[in-house]
């Protein structure tokens, strides 16, 4: 029902009396400016919604199953994913759109900035465990967003164009980012290409382009704009003071324009309100009038630079420009979701931070081997009580809390202090911990019951669809089916599964 608001769409009167029980989109649709895109993998933004929120697919027999809220306008059913997911991987196909719009956003296609890492130039899609939260003690999962992943939609329905107003919001991980773009979410490009300035209108949380342009105060993450061909903290690219590093672990993040006018908003998505940090003209040199395309994007930028991260739980597009009252009704209800992080990000047989650990191989072809490193190399040796005390060291491991997140695992040379096991380009190495933020992301993995039912399963916090795996004696982070030959889907579940024991040394 193009056009249509999501208030009469599922049949709820037009004026609300009272927001108190409302969603995000009852409160815009009060307000004048109805969401015409509406998705989140964590919860029903309208208080009456009741259908899909997201479907994932599951490696082993690529069944599908579609995720709904618990109640309508309550918090997705987490439960039923762990339930469906059990023993196998999981991906989020779509996001659907709650609009009535049917704007759902699915797996991002090729675009004149990149090709994603599929046979078909496709990103990949998000893990569907690499972002657990609770809402009001409720478990539910978000969608995390490693380099190359990127989701999409190109026949839009009813977003703006051209120079048309329209506002969105997002709540975002304001720990998990990088300078890599685009991380977005927003309006972009139909075609997947960079027809010039203005053609897109989404909003950005990271720490910039790497060009310097678009920054604001501190060292970053900001929450900006990318209007093509530009990251905007303000009126042009340059240095805004007023636009704060953001590093609360849930971020409201605020982006509307309407002609040659439009704003940059933000809180903590936890508690507090919203303060506003650029309110005034478009930037110069093409982007007034902005000429929008319409299309929704969620990971990439308009011409699918796809070398982003961060994390997105909710999201919307409105049609018309919103007042800062109701922006602020909105990021009320936010913070009443009561959106938490969990204390661990770690399941099954746990792991004791500073004992020693080796891990021996579960497939049936070599279980006498162990996960050893020899200089940088990490692959597999056959290890047992007799072995020389070199090896025994070079197959023990040190557990120690994440370097990059501390609800995960990093895993320390016992024989080599200060060096740690790390994935680059895939493999998996031991280097010198250099302290900079993407070694510690690298050397920070989450574990899980093995999934062939034996001890653990490891895999990359950063690439979390990625498990170690041990293929040709070599080990690497591995996905379940994918472009490269030690992502085979055949004998997966047991080349990522490992018996952990007290460490040799």
């Amino acid at each position: 029902m193009p056009g249509a608001s999501k208030l009469a769409f599922f049949g709820v009167a037009a004026s609300v009396g009272s927001l108190v029980h409302a969603g995000p989109c009852d409160i815009y649709a009060t307000g004048g400016t109805p969401c015409v895109a509406a998705h989140s993998t964590t919860r029903a933004l309208y208080d009456h919604y009741s259908g899909s929120l997201y479907q994932i697919k599951r490696g082993s027999d690529s069944a599908r199953r579609d995720v709904r809220p618990l109640t309508a306008g309550g918090v997705a059913d987490g439960p039923s994913q762990d339930e469906f997911c059990a023993g196998t991987t999981c991906l989020i196909t779509t996001i659907y759109d709650q609009s009535g719009h049917n704007n759902d956003l699915t797996q991002a296609p090729p675009g004149g900035a990149a090709r994603g890492p599929e046979a078909d130039g496709f990103d990949y899609l998000s893990s569907a465990i690499g972002a657990p939260v609770t809402l009001n003690g409720h478990k539910a999962y978000g969608v995390f967003i490693s380099p190359f992943t990127g989701y999409r939609n190109d026949e839009p329905n009813g977003t703006a164009t051209g120079d048309a107003p329209e506002g969105m919001y997002a709540v975002f991980d304001g720990t998990h980012y990088n300078t890599g773009c685009c991380f977005d979410y927003g309006n972009a490009e139909r075609d997947n290409t960079d027809p010039g300035n203005g053609a897109m209108e989404a909003i950005y949380f990271g720490t910039g382009d790497g060009s310097g342009r678009g920054t604001g105060s501190g060292s970053g993450p900001w929450i900006m704009a990318d209007l093509e061909n530009g990251l905007f903290s303000g009126k042009d690219h340059v240095h805004n003071e007023a636009d704060p590093t953001i590093t609360s672990r849930f971020v409201t993040a605020i982006v509307k324009g309407e002609p040659n006018h439009w704003a940059i908003r933000g809180g903590d998505g936890a508690k507090g309100p919203l303060s506003t940090f650029y309110d005034g003209e478009r930037p110069d040199g093409g982007y007034s009038p902005m000429v929008k395309q319409g299309a929704i994007l969620l990971g990439v930028g308009g011409d699918n630079s796809n070398r982003a991260q961060g994390t997105f739980y909710e999201g919307v597009m409105t049609t018309g420009y919103p007042s800062d009252d109701t922006e602020n009704k909105v990021q009320a209800n936010i913070v009443a979701a009561k959106y938490a992080a969990p204390a661990t990000l770690n399941s099954g047989p746990e792991l004791h931070v500073g004992s020693s650990v080796s891990l021996r191989v579960t497939t049936a072809c070599c279980s006498d081997r162990y996960i050893v490193h020899d200089g940088g190399k990490v692959d597999t040796e056959v290890v047992n009580s007799s072995s020389d005390g070199g090896l025994k060291q070079r197959a023990s491991w040190r557990v120690r809390a994440g370097l990059g997140n501390s609800g995960c695992y990093s895993f320390e040379s016992v024989v080599s202090p200060g060096r740690f096991i790390r994935h680059s380009n895939y493999e998996l190495r031991v280097d010198q911990n250099d302290n900079s933020k993407i070694f510690n992301e690298d050397a920070t993995f989450c574990s899980q019951s093995g999934l062939n039912g034996q001890g653990n399963s490891i895999r990359s916090w950063s690439y979390p669809t990625r498990y170690w795996r041990h293929f040709n004696s070599l080990l690497y982070i591995a996905s379940n089916g994918g472009p490269h030959d030690f992502d085979s889907a055949n004998v997966f579940n047991d080349d990522v599964s490992y018996i952990v024991s007290a460490g040799f040394a």
